[in-house]
């Protein structure tokens, strides 16, 4: 197993579980999602929800291999997963009538990842 440098048990979890999808769905997205979840942690993907609010569209499926910040507003709703979520985050995309999930539910969900973009 590649070493990430991280202690990290519920990452490392992630990590297993996303890898075990990649070639059981031969869904390359996920490949993709562990890669970036695999760099050390000051480098990892931080997207704030104007961005979101800019670069996606109504009832998208988005996948941010990082943390969603709260700054911005988001004005349609989006389905959005993510390794985390600040409180601010959570509370406007939920008041925009979004979807707030983890990147193990999504890829339960969707195990080949159909129709999923990954953004940060």
């Amino acid at each position: 197993m590649k070493r990430t440098g991280t202690t990290n048990e519920q990452l490392q979890n992630l990590l297993s579980d996303l890898k075990r999808q990649t070639y059981e769905q031969n869904a390359n997205i996920w490949k993709k999602v562990v890669s970036d979840l695999e760099r050390p942690a000051r480098k990892r993907r931080v997207v704030n929800l104007s961005r979101l609010d800019r670069f996606t569209k109504e009832n998208e499926v988005i996948i941010v291999p990082g943390k969603v910040l709260g700054s911005g507003t988001i004005g349609h709703s989006i389905t959005i997963a993510a390794f985390a979520f600040s409180e601010n985050a959570k509370e406007q995309i939920e008041k925009a009538k979004g979807k707030c999930l983890t990147i193990k539910d999504l890829a339960k969900q969707n195990p080949k990842g159909k129709d999923v973009r990954v953004i940060g």
